[in-house]
């Protein structure tokens, strides 16, 4: 059979946000590339540029198509709480989706369609009593502490695929309780308590500490 010959099939944004969502969710964000992303829409990588400008914007463009399904929360009165209500949120839209996170890092790459969150938080936290910049540096504190404990849970999830005991566990299951008492006695339930999810703990803790003594509840 003759190669086929003549233009590229047209494609719309659509078809190379789509074509890019498979590629990530098989390959990773370091999989995906202009020329790859070519080949999974079945056209050259010149014919892309007249969509996109590079792979910063098509980043843009998958934050943009993710954040514009996220669900927003009935938010409650007390500031605390919605700030607590709204990095919930943030983290349960993201928590599904890590390479959100890792593209997200990169301050330069913000999707106008997740900017609810931050707006909820420092608009609590001004309400609460602090300063528009303090309120920025409490959001961001937030945002590390989301984005790390998303990155930590990815990370350890993909070393149990496979059901095989992890180097953490052995080594936790033959700790000397002469040097190391206190992690020695938890010794094999170490995996069972790291693995529980205390998100929201953390983020009360962090909401507590920061908000005035009367807003913080």
């Amino acid at each position: 059979m003759s190669a086929r010959t003549g233009r590229p099939p047209k494609i719309s944004r659509a078809d190379i946000v789509s074509a890019a969502h498979r590629i990530i969710d098989e390959e990773g964000v370091s999989g995906l590339t202009m020329r790859r992303l070519a080949r999974e829409v079945g056209t050259t990588p010149m014919a892309l540029y007249h969509h996109v400008q590079d792979k910063d914007e098509l980043l843009q463009l998958l934050l943009d198509d993710y954040a514009s399904g996220m669900p927003r929360p009935e938010l409650p009165d007390g500031e605390g709480e919605r700030i607590v209500v709204a990095a919930v949120a943030m983290r349960q839209a993201l928590i599904g989706v890590p390479w959100t996170v890792e593209v997200l890092r990169a301050d330069d790459l913000v999707s106008v369609h997740a900017l609810w969150y931050p707006e909820t938080i420092i608009d609590a936290a001004v309400r609460a009593g602090l300063t528009p910049e303090t309120a920025v540096d409490l959001y961001r504190i937030i945002w590390h502490y989301t984005a790390g404990e998303i990155s930590a849970r990815a990370a350890a999830g993909r070393r149990r695929e496979g059901g095989k005991p992890t180097y953490r566990s052995r080594l936790f299951a033959n700790l000397d309780a002469a040097e190391l008492p206190r992690l020695a006695a938890l010794g094999e339930r170490w995996e069972e308590l790291t693995a529980r999810d205390t998100y929201e703990k953390g983020v009360r803790a962090i909401v507590q500490g920061l908000l005035p003594m009367s807003a913080s509840s």
